[in-house]
């Protein structure tokens, strides 16, 4: 029987099925209902130069796109997307085109009758943001919507009219002074923002909608896409949900970023089109957005996942599960990460280098990186060398217990072997756990034991997260407060597909507050950079500077890949400290406001300089900026 309850977000939080949408037609490519889901990216062509935004929309067509946006910051971009479709015809191809608009009902007016869908900022459109808190009584709430509406029906009706569809999407860094001083910088005022448009475009009866809730902490866009589904299944909505963590960077941690948040929703069955949001070249966001949502092809058929009896913890806000402390894990410490070297034998110095540990041997000593595992596990290889003072080796207990020293050791057990095999007294137990065990005669023993314990979890489900979290709903149903370890094999060693993996597998998990510590398994020796990105992602353990770098489009005056890499050389060494880089002020310094500094483009040549959400320096010159913000960061003693 179906457990009420009160957090629903999705069709199912233990089997896999995407939750029906209504359909919205997007050109002659529909999306939403039984469709795929769609990918798609942004031009970062200056909107005026015809050619340039044709051969880069064919780019990202040609890579697997399914739509084009284009920025139209101004009425003359609004109307050269008109020459830009004709180009495109021109060449054979009939892609669905975006306009996107910020600030400017007149361009959204011209564009919404040239392409096939308008995008519509609530924080912006009609409303204003001058970070100012605004006492409203209800009577001036309602005549500031009403003044709202008057702007924003004209847009509708010609939607209406043309058959453009339209994406109302909120960006957490932009919403209105208005929303924030109701609702606070929250989910829910994130979600209201969009539903009072949406309320707007249904009084008219106009439905070709498609919604988005982006936010550069894929904690914050987690929460606000559920709350977001949660509030459309109250009000009796279904529309198509456009995915993305927006500004997630360059690279590495880019990459992790969106598959933490993309991947948490499509877990659950939610999202009908993805945008991977990269500071690179737009083509390059595709195959990565392709490589996500590929597994969802398959994901229908999977083990059965044993359903919810109550309801589960809530969704919409964060908190970590409480469980008690064991050495360095569980309680208040944070997540630790083991490194994998099962596979390695005769074991050198030189193979702990990747896992964060580097041998001088001329003085003897050790240096320790801030991304520096915690244990590694050897299975049957005791390390013929002294380890750093932090590090503590896993093996197999069988191996364990014939060691004559037993100092920096840690057992390992499967969960079928606890109950026969030796336990120790100084020793953490990690014991290999999967869904299956809970039902196991054994479990009450293993739970009741007096040993220090950490569950190691695993899952071979094809639905690895749900099922994971299913065991973590079910643990703290019967009040155990065990660590526990997540669990992940990765079997090939390729990085890219391994990094999409992990942070799908275990970024929602940490995300929600469950999860002491990450275990993945590879052969690839850069896992370990892998499992500290994703902890960094989660802003669960901090070991590096964070940068919050958009994507660029036709509204940045500067290169912001090759500036992102210029800032990134030059402080990565700053540990904690995070630092936006955004082309244009429509985010900027809004997505960026927990950021510590940020470096927003203001002009031609022109960069304006944040310490928080507070100017510093106004239009400084590109060539001095980088020099300018690295004095800022050394004035408030921060370059360490």
């Amino acid at each position: 029987m179906p457990v009420s309850n009160p957090f629903k977000y999705c069709d199912s939080l233990t089997s896999y099925r995407r939750w029906l949408t209504r359909e919205v037609a997007i050109g002659d490519l529909p999306m939403g209902a039984h469709h795929p889901i769609r990918v798609q990216s942004m031009t970062t062509t200056d909107t005026m130069d015809t050619l340039a935004t044709v051969e880069q929309a064919i780019r990202i067509y040609e890579a697997g796109g399914a739509y084009v946006r284009i920025t139209a910051p101004s009425k003359k971009e609004a109307e050269n997307l008109a020459l830009i479709k004709k180009e495109l015809l021109k060449r054979g191809y009939k892609i669905p085109l975006v306009a996107d608009i910020h600030f400017t009902p007149n361009a959204a007016e011209i564009a919404a009758r040239i392409v096939e869908k308008v995008r519509v900022n609530p924080g912006n459109y009609a409303d204003k943001k001058k970070f100012e808190y605004i006492e409203y009584t209800d009577r001036l709430y309602d005549e500031e919507l009403e003044r709202i509406r008057e702007k924003f029906i004209p847009l509708v009706k010609i939607c209406k009219e043309e058959g453009t569809a339209m994406r109302i999407g909120t960006n957490h860094g932009s919403l209105s002074d208005r929303i924030l001083s109701r609702y606070g910088d929250t989910p829910m005022g994130m979600v209201e923002s969009a539903l009072e448009f949406v309320r707007i475009c249904e009084d008219l009866h106009f439905h070709t909608i498609v919604l988005s809730m982006k936010a550069s902490n894929p904690k914050v866009m987690i929460e606000a896409y559920r709350l977001l589904v949660h509030q459309m299944i109250q009000e009796g909505m279904n529309y198509p949900l456009h995915l993305g963590v927006t500004e997630a960077g360059t690279g590495e941690d880019g990459r992790i970023k969106s598959a933490i948040g993309i991947g948490a929703l499509l877990e659950d069955g939610l999202g009908d089109t993805i945008r991977v949001s990269l500071t690179e070249a737009p083509e390059k966001e595709i195959p990565v957005a392709l490589r996500l949502i590929a597994p969802y092809d398959f994901r229908t058929g999977h083990a059965e996942i044993f359903p919810l009896l109550t309801a589960p913890p809530d969704p919409f806000h964060y908190s970590r599960r409480h469980s008690v402390p064991v050495g360095i894990l569980g309680g208040s410490q944070v997540p630790v990460v083991i490194a994998d070297l099962a596979h390695k034998t005769a074991l050198q110095p030189a193979d702990l280098l990747p896992i964060g540990y580097t041998y001088d041997s001329a003085l003897d000593k050790w240096h320790i990186a801030d991304a520096a595992a915690d244990f590694v596990y050897t299975r049957d290889n005791k390390i013929p060398f002294e380890l750093p003072g932090t590090l503590q080796c896993i093996l197999d207990y069988r191996h364990y217990e014939t060691l004559p020293d037993k100092s920096s050791c840690q057992p390992f057990y499967l969960f079928s072997e606890w109950s026969q095999a030796p336990h120790y007294a100084a020793a953490i137990h990690f014991i290999k756990i999967t869904i299956d065990d809970l039902l196991s005669d054994e479990w009450p023993a293993l739970v009741a034991h007096s040993a220090k314990k950490v569950l190691v979890l695993s899952s071979a489900n094809t639905h690895t997260m749900a099922e994971m979290r299913r065991v973590f709903i079910e643990l703290i149903e019967q009040k155990i407060k065990l660590p526990i370890i997540l669990m992940t094999q990765l079997p090939t060693a390729e990085k890219e597909d391994n990094l999409l993996q992990a942070s799908v597998i275990t970024g929602p998990l940490l995300c929600d507050g469950l999860g002491d510590g990450i275990w993945l398994q590879s052969p690839d020796p850069q896992i370990n950079d892998i499992a500290f990105g994703i902890l960094q992602a989660t802003r669960t353990r901090i070991s590096k500077t964070e940068y919050i770098s958009c994507p660029s489009c036709g509204r940045t005056l500067f290169d912001l890949e090759e500036t992102t890499a210029r800032i990134r050389t030059r402080t990565s060494h700053l540990k904690g400290v995070k630092i936006g880089i955004m082309g244009c002020i429509v985010n900027g310094p809004g997505e960026m406001a927990d950021a510590d500094y940020g470096y927003v483009g203001s002009g031609i040549d022109k960069i304006t300089l944040y310490r928080g959400q507070e100017v510093v320096k106004k239009n400084i010159r590109s060539s001095s900026a980088v020099d300018e913000l690295i004095d800022l960061i050394k004035e408030d003693g921060r370059w360490v």
